[in-house]
């Protein structure tokens, strides 16, 4: 009887870990996205450069791998806010050059509007059903050394239509991240929620400019 006790106040705990874990990382994540947003809307504005390779890895990678140093400390959300803020100034070069096109102002809508579209379905599927996704973890390494290799080809060769596969091949890894993902938020793999919000805002990231890529390609004239 105390062992069926001690089990169901465990459920219980690991549940409410899980609930506040969840809230905590959507919260987060919406505050980093509307944060991201008008950084990037400052950078479209001032037609700020696009950083160069090495900056933009620098500040990537430096600023993601001091965030997991972070994650524990409250320093850890202002360091979550700094890479998600680097990554939106990132956006602003890009708007500016799909603004460019004649279509570009619909191409980002549809971009914007299907990202949306892809991350709330995937997520409510997740949540509502609570299927476990961790079978996707072997998909999603093996997927990010494809995707790699496809770059580095695609550095060196001039590959008709890899690019595109490319941007495909991102809108795919990025939409089995988020099933994985919110996952493993609920069933208790994930406890941490500042690791949660930048893993999903990097995925969305991943998504949105590869679904403006795709229709950037499809409807240039």
């Amino acid at each position: 009887m105390h062992e069926q006790d001690y089990a169901l106040a465990q459920a219980q705990t690991d549940q409410l870990q899980v609930s506040k874990v969840l809230r905590n990382t959507y919260s987060l994540l919406a505050l980093t996205l509307l944060f991201s947003g008008a950084v990037a809307f400052v950078s479209q504005q001032l037609h700020l450069p696009y950083p160069g390779i090495f900056t933009l890895l620098l500040g990537v990678y430096g600023l993601f791998f001091l965030t997991v140093k972070l994650r524990n400390s409250a320093w850890g959300l202002l360091s979550t806010f700094a890479l998600t803020g680097f990554l939106g100034y990132t956006l602003g070069p890009i708007l500016n050059r799909y603004l460019g096109m004649s279509n570009g102002a619909e191409l980002i809508g549809s971009a914007f509007t299907m990202t949306a579209f892809v991350f709330f379905g995937l997520s409510a599927y997740v949540l509502i059903t609570r299927k476990d996704m961790s079978f996707l973890s072997g998909f999603l390494k093996a997927g990010c050394f494809v995707l790699l290799g496809a770059m580095v080809a695609g550095f060196f060769f001039q590959i008709s239509g890899l690019q595109l596969a490319i941007s495909a091949g991102f809108v795919l890894l990025s939409s089995a991240a988020i099933l994985y993902q919110t996952s493993d938020i609920i069933h208790g793999g994930e406890r941490n929620y500042i690791m949660a919000t930048i893993s999903l805002y990097i995925s969305i990231y991943n998504l949105f400019v590869s679904l403006l890529q795709i229709f950037g390609v499809l409807g240039d004239d």
